[in-house]
């Protein structure tokens, strides 16, 4: 029996998040710890097999009313669905004919739900793998981001960018430029950017914390900064090119080994996200604790995880301190 496994990865985002869907540029690092992965078997008939996420027995009402508090209403199974059926849309389209072999799909993550990890985006891009595998199918790396974007934004109306699922197609380290001069269509309604893989031994002394009990869905950030940005905002519009200036700027100090310079910049890419957005003083506390015991620290995404740079050991240490109630770690990107 052929058995297929895939995995996703998590990422946060390193400089210029959330420019990545506004024409801008962006950096973005896999990580390794936390992953969605997918395991996909020839059955006699197609099955999508929920996972405990989509779980819908209760010990009582007040626990199924924390689990929608935090978790929301859906689990990743709609995910897996929707993916599949835009893969089917996808081969139909540019004429590739599916064999006839049927299969059952089962799927796990541990990426925490909602904290601004890419959660969801591993799902689907796990899904995709898997599905890419059992049908034989060719899809390039700089088209699948692409692909696993058209499932969130026309299969299940959710507002996102192309960031999260460039970093995961291509893993490690990532400079990203969306400019929409530099942007092409390899396949009919697939826009892709251009995407640098940068070495990752040039990223030192990167950590990353969360709490998954200040999560927050990403849509009700990207919802509002998409109609501000749309009505021509000023602010919102500078703000943008801001980020991706910063964004361009870090690339260029991760070259020269800056990493002062990068710790720099990542504080003046949260500093400009807070000139603009009303955050949630949750997650605002996160960064301003962690600048508390000396590292740069901006939010990852949209949620409960920051990122930022330590200097050494002991800053490593006073940052678990002062952020008692998060997991803090160094993540593994190469």
């Amino acid at each position: 029996m052929q058995i297929i496994r895939r995995k996703a990865f998590a990422r946060a985002g390193l400089v210029g998040n959330p420019s990545d869907g506004y024409h801008g540029k962006t950096i973005s690092l896999i990580v390794r710890e936390y992953f969605a992965e997918i395991v996909l078997y020839e059955w006699d008939e197609i099955e999508l097999i929920p996972s405990q996420e989509d779980h819908s027995r209760f010990d009582s009402v007040h626990e199924l009313q924390r689990d929608v508090a935090l978790h929301g209403y859906y689990g990743g199974i709609r995910l897996v669905k929707a993916t599949v059926k835009r893969f089917v849309d996808y081969c139909d389209l540019v004429g590739i004919k599916l064999h006839d072999r049927k299969f059952s799909l089962r799927y796990q993550s541990n990426v925490p739900r909602q904290v601004g990890m890419a959660g969801s985006s591993a799902i689907i891009t796990a899904t995709l793998r898997a599905m890419i595998d059992f049908y034989g199918v060719e899809i390039s790396r700089q088209l699948l981001p692409s692909l696993a974007l058209s499932v969130e934004t026309m299969e299940l109306g959710i507002a996102a960018g192309l960031q999260d699922r460039v970093i995961q197609a291509y893993e490690g380290l990532v400079y990203m430029d969306f400019a929409q001069e530099r942007m092409t269509e390899p396949a009919p309604g697939f826009r892709c950017g251009v995407y640098e893989a940068l070495d990752v031994k040039l990223l030192k002394n990167v950590y990353i914390a969360f709490r998954a009990d200040v999560a927050e869905p990403t849509e009700r950030f990207h919802n509002n900064l998409r109609a501000r940005y749309d009505q021509g905002e000023p602010a919102v519009l500078a703000a943008m090119k801001t980020f991706a200036q910063l964004a361009a700027d870090a690339r260029e100090a991760l070259l020269a080994g800056d990493l002062a310079q990068l710790s720099k910049l990542m504080d003046r890419n949260f500093d400009t996200r807070r000139s603009i957005c009303q955050l949630p003083q949750e997650q605002v506390k996160l960064v301003d604790d962690a600048r508390s015991a000396g590292a740069s620290a901006k939010f990852a995404g949209s949620g409960g995880a920051i990122v930022g740079i330590y200097r050494d050991e002991a800053m490593f240490e006073r940052l678990q301190q002062a952020l008692p109630d998060c997991r803090v770690f160094k993540p593994t990107v190469a």
